[in-house]
């Protein structure tokens, strides 16, 4: 038959469709109906004729799957773009949260840390505090001119001395059971310490362990830094950025944060564990301590944890960024993705919908052609019957022609000489087998390839076919006009060639027309 299937096109046309439509993205139901319609126009035209053009097909065929193609790398393309969009968003967003965090820990806390570090190993200081005789004016001096200097509170608190000197003029004695901090902090490993107090005006303190050159402990240098500047600046941050910190020792205890209401407050420290956040985590985070990239929601409003270690202090730092803004920001790039494809799905769709009208619009006429034009012409013929010949082992071939057509349309018209050749068609095409083809041959010749079928068989069918035409009810419009066809008849069991066998037809149907037409005669090929 045709090289075509009408049929596996429909299914192909479907296949996409629902494609289509079961990604959600197309699935309006006129276009669906006009797609189906334009499917059902195409079995309707294969239910009629069972040779299509083929060429016309095959650029169809080729061009929905070309189409599709685009489509799909068309969605690969644009997901994955997506996809990457939406994570560089994400990290940009990340990036943008933690930048300003870091500069803020280097700016409010290392740096005090790092002045105190370069000034307790100044010259200058471990001479003042390795006097046996203290010059507290000198020392006053020396901490006013690195207050002004630095902005920052600075002191010194003398082994020797047992006082505590401050760059606002003022001292303390260190007297044990009064004053906790020195002694508790002289006694530790550490030579750095991060401290909370000062509680009548609460500070942030640094502590310096200084040594002479000997290795003898001389006492403390520091800085101090007043809680309500961090406060002001955390707001000033949290405005702009939205974002909480909270400083947290080893313990738990919140020493510095974002929200006022968790400073400490006369030595009264916040614990991490009374948040009700933190004890609404699974026990397992709270355990190993790993509440990096934690999801965790905040009266009614979802934040993400990112934790910043401050090794110099034994600190954590943990930074909890609200995901509103975000969460918006990747909508909103992900609702543009979603529309640029659309768009570019919609474009394709047009392109494939068009492409669809222009065929059905190319095949529309075919619909109200003549069954006869839609027959094979002699070049697919030859090519049927290479193919019958490599499946059969015989084969039997029918020249049929219609007697005296040439005098029908002289004096019938053009029009009842189509009719005839329609009637004589659909009358052949009831006799024949699924595997039988039916074909033009000339202009009032028909030809029937027939597989597996011998001679006297086939002289039976084209008696039968014979008889069939010769009672044809007349046209109403001509009840004169009398239909005869004469055939030859002719066979092969071995691989010729089609001119070879039709040959012989053709001289059998010659043979008829000699005879007297409206009859049968056969040649057989000489073995």
């Amino acid at each position: 038959m045709s090289s075509f299937d009408v049929s596996s096109f429909d299914v192909i046309i479907l296949r996409q469709w629902r494609i289509f439509c079961s990604a959600g993205i197309i699935g309006t139901l006129e276009t669906s109906v006009s797609i189906l319609a334009f499917s059902h126009a195409v079995n309707l035209t294969a239910s009629r004729s069972e040779h299509k053009p083929v060429n016309a097909f095959r650029t169809l065929h080729r061009s929905i799957l070309l189409l599709f193609a685009v489509v799909v790398i068309a969605i690969v393309t644009l997901v994955h773009f997506s996809i990457s969009k939406i994570v560089a968003e994400q990290s940009r967003a990340q990036q943008q949260s933690l930048s300003p965090a870091i500069s803020l820990i280097v700016s409010q806390i290392l740096k005090p840390l790092h002045v105190s570090e370069a000034l307790g190993k100044s010259r200058e200081l471990v001479t003042l505090m390795e006097k046996n005789q203290l010059d507290e004016a000198e020392i006053f001096s020396a901490l006013e001119r690195m207050e002004q200097e630095f902005g920052l509170t600075f002191f010194i608190a003398s082994e020797e001395a047992r006082v505590q000197y401050n760059s606002d003029g003022s001292k303390l004695d260190l007297i044990e059971g009064e004053v906790s901090w020195y002694f508790k902090y002289r006694d530790s490993e550490a030579d750095a310490i991060a401290d909370i107090g000062k509680w009548e005006d609460t500070h942030f303190y640094i502590d310096i362990k200084i040594y002479d050159d000997a290795g003898k402990f001389l006492g403390f240098f520091g800085v101090g830094k007043s809680l309500k500047s961090f406060v002001s600046v955390f707001e000033t941050y949290k405005r702009q950025y939205g974002y909480d910190f909270l400083f947290v020792d080893g313990k738990g205890d919140i020493m510095l944060s974002s929200d006022a209401s968790l400073i400490a407050a006369n030595a009264d420290f916040t614990n991490l564990s009374e948040l009700p956040w933190y004890a609404s985590l699974p026990d397992k985070v709270i355990a190993e301590n790993a509440l990096n990239n934690q999801l965790i929601t905040i009266n009614g409003n979802d934040h993400l944890i990112a934790e910043v270690a401050l090794p110099q202090f034994g600190w954590t730092v943990y930074l909890l960024s609200p995901l509103d803004a975000r969460q918006a920001e990747i909508s909103q790039g992900f609702i543009f993705s979603v529309v640029t494809l659309l768009v570019i799905i919609f474009a394709l769709f047009l392109l494939i919908y068009n492409l669809l009208y222009y065929f059905r619009r190319d095949m529309q006429p075919e619909l109200i052609i003549r069954n006869t034009h839609r027959l094979p012409d002699r070049t697919q013929l030859e090519e049927s019957y290479g193919e019958l010949t490599n499946k059969h082992s015989s084969l039997s071939i029918i020249l049929v022609d219609i007697d005296d057509f040439m005098s029908i349309n002289d004096q019938y018209g053009r029009n009842a000489g189509d009719d005839v050749l329609d009637k004589v068609s659909n009358l052949i095409g009831s006799h024949l087998r699924d595997k039988d083809i039916l074909g033009r041959w000339s202009s009032e010749e028909f030809i029937l390839l027939l597989p597996d079928m011998g001679p006297h068989e086939a002289h039976d069918l084209a008696q039968t076919l014979r008889h069939g035409i010769a009672i044809l009810p007349p046209p109403a419009e001509h009840p004169d006009l009398q239909l005869t066809a004469s055939f030859g008849v002719s066979f092969t069991a071995t691989k010729r060639s089609m001119n070879e066998v039709t040959a012989h037809a053709e001289d059998a149907l010659y043979q008829a027309r000699r005879d007297g037409r409206n009859l049968v005669r056969v040649q057989l090929i000489d073995a």
